[in-house]
């Protein structure tokens, strides 16, 4: 059984984030199974994110 990992306190996952990975399984496992260093930058874009758009991108670019 893997381990999860756990972020630190700064990199907790903004809530648009976490409503659009909801959205797609595939894509919440896709999250989870990276290295820290990449969910952290993927949090980072997603908190930059000024539209739905910017972060339904975010969250595809996990299924590509």
């Amino acid at each position: 059984m893997r381990e999860t990992q756990e972020l630190s306190p700064d990199m907790e996952l903004p809530q648009g984030l976490g409503a659009a990975m909801a959205r797609s399984p595939a894509a919440m496992e896709r999250f989870a199974a990276l290295p820290a260093e990449e969910q952290e930058a993927l949090i980072r874009r997603a908190r930059s994110a000024q539209s739905k758009q910017e972060m339904r991108a975010c969250v595809d670019g996990l299924l590509q």
